[in-house]
């Protein structure tokens, strides 16, 4: 047989595994059509490349990513970091940069809400720095803000609006009144609702994606959409779908819709309907219903089984589990996905008890993809009923760290107690269950897109470390590794993870995710072996050479 290139003398992994290893293949109108031993190649005639022993993998697939909420960041200017050791240092700093910035609509900041130190920021507090002009600070890890009077009057929130979902998407209150401290979805919209971005600031930004994606070797991903961003997102599509048509998007999008606010759930299949059906190229594709299922652990609104510490609270849900059940039967009629994020152990067992309901209704029926995201933490009664019910378990493995600097596992004890800050990200233990799973790199900003590498996943999900050799910020390193030592996973399984896995979550695994005759013909070559190269500084790895569809794009 006649094809167009030939590879030999490699090792490569296939991510197949009825052939897990093989040494040679050959490509043909951008398709396998052969993998095996050398001796083989004797079929086939065409370019020959020797690759000296060189390393080949597929492409690589990040099961959850944010591409339009990463452009949103991008344009929206989130304010000077504070640095402070107490609400009076806080906003006495603001005090005096609007007093140095005079004139401006509104005024921004970021702060970590540790350095408060238990106090309170209230709209009183910044009314009385800031009268005539709005003031936004975001907090750090990016799920609640603090505003003043002006912000809350544009958005018409008053004592009398309603909370989205208790413990979890709500406005904070005292006597009755709402003190300007918004937490989750019923914050994000107003992160952006001043924000203003041509088409031209929008194919910027995403051809910077697209060089990096590229050049790390990602060949698809899957973005979790854009909370409370709703039209840019969409108009980024729109950008996408564009640039898919002129032949400038590589990279396979699997898109999606996210729900915050559980009263728009029917308003919200329909959109995933439309965006189904409007956007559809060869790389850009939408079929999935995102939902917040829950918040995060810093800030107390990830769901829990058993109360928070400190608290004694347990977060909230977006949905109960008889309420995943129904969207799951309108989403499995549509031909839809469904996929949440849920970092605490009730949001996970909440959308697990759905499935099942849903399950037992409909029986063999039930075709719906499920995926539950980040899963921080996990009760052990629920870790075997992800492979049992079908539901895909993605992680974030660049977390597995504790990611905080110093020494992260003080503060998830002090939030969750001894016993089950030992317990968190579980992902070994999950794969060792027969559960589909997944990794991704979930980051919110591009920058220079650092924590996007799908090599720092892979180092911190086999050494649970962020060190002196990992290419990361320098905040995130950490004084050891998290515990427990038996959740590291092996080079091979994080590459599983990264390949063939995440193909079966976005549905495309007879197209891509391996090496295999008939598919796609994305496969990433290293000068080193993977396989056997130090997992400490793994991060630093990059592609030699990529080939998406059989064409070299580096």
């Amino acid at each position: 047989m006649k094809v167009d290139q030939i590879f030999k003398n490699a090792k490569i992994f296939t991510a197949n595994k009825d052939c897990p290893l093989a040494t040679a293949l050959a490509v043909k109108d951008g398709k396998f059509v052969y993998v095996g031993d050398e001796a083989g190649l004797s079929a086939f005639e065409g370019e020959v490349t020797d690759l000296g022993g060189k390393f080949i993998m597929p492409g690589i697939i990040d099961s959850h990513v944010h591409v339009t909420t990463g452009i949103g960041f991008h344009y929206m200017d989130p304010g000077e970091y504070i640095v402070c050791s107490s609400k009076k240092e806080a906003l006495d700093f603001m005090a005096e940069t609007i007093k140095n910035n005079p004139g401006q609509k509104r005024y921004r900041f970021l702060l970590e809400r540790k350095y408060l130190k238990g106090d309170v920021i209230t709209k009183e507090d910044l009314d009385a720095i800031c009268p005539k002009a709005e003031l936004l600070i975001l907090e750090g890890e990016g799920h609640s803000v603090w505003v003043n009077s002006k912000v809350l009057d544009r958005h018409g929130i008053t004592d009398e609006t309603p909370d989205r979902v208790p413990e979890l998407s709500y406005y904070v209150r005292k006597d009755g009144h709402v003190t300007g401290n918004a937490f989750e979805s019923s914050g994000w919209n107003m992160l952006f609702d001043d924000l203003e971005v041509t088409d031209e600031q929008i194919d910027e930004v995403l051809a910077g994606w697209i060089k990096y994606s590229v050049n790390a070797g990602v060949s698809a991903v899957f973005d979790a959409g854009f909370p409370e961003g709703e039209a840019l997102h969409e108009r980024i599509y729109e950008r996408l779908r564009e640039l898919d048509k002129q032949g400038k998007l590589p990279v396979y999008i699997d898109g999606s819709f996210a729900l915050t606010n559980p009263a728009r759930t029917q308003e919200v299949v329909q959109i995933v309907k439309r965006f189904n059906r409007e956007f559809n190229t060869p790389h850009l594709k939408v079929h999935t219903f995102k939902v917040f299922m829950d918040g995060t652990l810093r800030i107390e609104t990830a769901a829990q089984v058993t109360p928070y510490v400190d608290t004694h609270k347990t977060g909230g849900t977006t949905y109960t589990k008889e309420e995943v059940a129904e969207v799951l039967k309108v989403l499995n009629e549509e031909g839809l996905d469904f996929h949440a994020h849920t970092v605490g152990e009730r949001a996970s067992r909440t959308v697990l008890d759905g499935v099942e309901l849903a399950k037992k209704e409909l029986g063999d029926n039930f075709r719906v993809k499920v995926t539950c995201a980040h899963l921080e933490i996990q009760d052990d009664a629920d870790m075997d009923r992800f492979a049992k019910l079908g539901v895909t378990a993605n992680y974030t493995p660049w977390w597995h760290s504790g990611c905080t600097g110093g020494n992260p596992y003080e503060l998830w004890r002090s939030l969750l107690g001894e016993e089950r800050a030992r317990k968190m990200y579980r992902c070994k233990s999950m794969w060792n269950t027969g559960a589909n799973v997944t990794w991704s790199s979930d980051n919110i900003t591009f920058g220079d897109f650092t924590t996007w590498s799908p090599y720092l996943g892979m180092e911190i999900g086999m050494t649970r470390f962020i060190n002196e050799n990992s290419k990361a910020f320098e905040f995130s390193r950490v004084v050891a590794e998290f515990p427990s030592p038996a959740e590291k996973m092996s080079i091979e399984e994080m590459m599983l993870g990264y390949t063939i896995n995440g193909a079966k979550q976005l549905g495309i695994e007879a197209s891509k995710g391996s090496i295999e005759a008939g598919k796609d013909a994305d496969f990433l070559v290293f000068d080193n072996d993977l396989l056997t190269a130090e997992h400490s500084g793994f991060s630093h790895n990059m592609p030699r050479d990529v080939y998406f569809g059989g064409k070299k794009m580096n």
